[in-house]
């Protein structure tokens, strides 16, 4: 009897009671689930980055970048194209391409712009601009447009205070100065010159109406690269990024704004 006194003294000391296994496992359950939801929400919230950055991107791409597999870049997709977050339309090749169908490119939606911060006040905003133009018409919408980016020209060419002559070196200056500003940038070489993209407009939304925003802005830009510009694309218009095409030996700005709108997507 004191043998089986000790051993069931043992027991009890080494072997927790039922209860407090089950609180123990719940506990140690309930946290791995929110770890695990953590994990789910961060890498969602980087893959929202990174197409609020690059505008239309691949799953292979996105994947790439975050180190995850096809079948986890996958998933992760398509619950946000279930949750109608992102669409996928099929890549535009150019030139000749290879067999089979084109990959899916996948962007953000407008709601999920909207979600990311991006369209405060836009409603206020709009109907400010109406007013402006019901009194003043589009003159006036045209000098307020141009005013309110002049605060943001005078900014970009302080930093680019040390950019040099050169309008594609100035480019990427640029790009650096308006991803300062928000406007996630980057600027590119091509074959025919430069390209500048802008993959978040803050305005987007005013501008889809009021297209002297656009203007304004590519004016802005004209002059701050030192060089007649092309816009291609505008988020405005319903493009993933606004495109600017900077030519290669283009004439030297002069005077007044020489900015030309091409739409390359209709």
């Amino acid at each position: 009897m004191k043998n089986a006194a000790a051993l069931s003294g043992h027991q009890s000391a080494a072997v927790p009671a039922v209860g407090a296994s089950a609180s123990a496992l719940v506990t140690t359950t309930s946290t791995a689930l929110r770890a695990g939801t953590a994990t789910e929400i961060s890498t969602r919230d980087r893959v929202t980055q990174l197409l609020l950055e690059r505008g239309a991107t691949t799953a292979a791409q996105l994947g790439a970048v975050l180190g995850l597999s096809p079948a986890a870049i996958r998933r992760h997709l398509d619950a946000m194209l279930a949750d109608g977050d992102v669409y996928a339309r099929e890549q535009t090749v150019q030139g000749s391409r290879g067999r089979g169908r084109p990959a899916k490119v996948f962007m953000l939606t407008e709601a999920a712009r909207v979600r990311c911060g991006t369209h405060h006040y836009d409603n206020m905003a709009t109907a400010a601009l109406r007013w402006i133009a019901r009194s003043g018409g589009s003159d006036a919408v045209e000098a307020f447009a141009t005013e309110q980016v002049s605060a943001l020209e005078s900014r970009c060419r302080a930093a680019m205070e040390d950019a040099g002559e050169d309008p594609l070196a100035r480019a990427e200056a640029l790009a650096s100065a308006l991803t300062a500003e928000g406007y996630a940038a980057n600027a590119t070489t091509i074959a025919s010159g430069g390209q500048l993209c802008q993959h978040h407009c803050p305005v987007a939304h005013v501008a889809a109406e009021f297209p002297q925003l656009c203007e304004a802005e590519t004016a802005v830009i004209s002059r701050l690269v030192g060089t007649h510009v092309q816009r291609l694309a505008t988020i405005a218009h319903g493009d993933g990024v606004c495109t600017t095409h900077i030519p290669t030996q283009p004439g030297r700005v002069q005077s007044g704004n020489p900015v030309t709108t091409v739409r390359t997507d209709r």
